[in-house]
């Protein structure tokens, strides 16, 4: 995870204008880097059987942190933990939603994402009073 810290000083003889283009400036700057980093969506499968979705922009790192319980508390509970799907995304704001898209599915649906049954998808969309 990338934390910024970022200081602004700006003398108290500005005018506010001044302040405001320059914090939205600043926005701009830290809002189009972030946006500029890839990412990635995964999918872990825990010890109990469980999945764990989440998004990172270092795969290979995040997956080492989960193994050494570093990652997330529920999978810190559930050790050891197994890649088994993860989708690559040009912009990590993407990965995030794509995360937050999955988490929502069922079981089902995980697994035919999983499983590459893209086919089964949208029927397993349908609430079951629909089916």
């Amino acid at each position: 995870m990338i934390t910024f810290l970022l200081f602004v000083v700006i003398p108290l003889d500005y005018p506010f204008i001044n302040i405001y283009k320059r914090l939205k400036a600043w926005k701009f700057l830290v809002r189009n880097y972030i946006c500029t980093m890839e990412g990635y969506m995964y999918i872990l499968e825990c010890s109990d059987g469980s999945f764990y979705v989440g998004s990172t922009h270092d795969l290979d790192l995040r997956l080492a942190q989960h193994q050494i319980g570093e990652g997330a508390n529920y999978t810190k509970k559930l050790l050891p933990v197994k890649l088994i799907y993860y989708e690559y995304f040009a912009r990590i704001d993407e990965a995030f939603y794509r995360e937050k898209q999955v988490q929502g599915w069922s079981r089902r649906k995980k697994l035919a994402l999983i499983n590459n049954n893209n086919e089964q998808l949208p029927e397993l969309s349908k609430a079951n009073r629909d089916r």
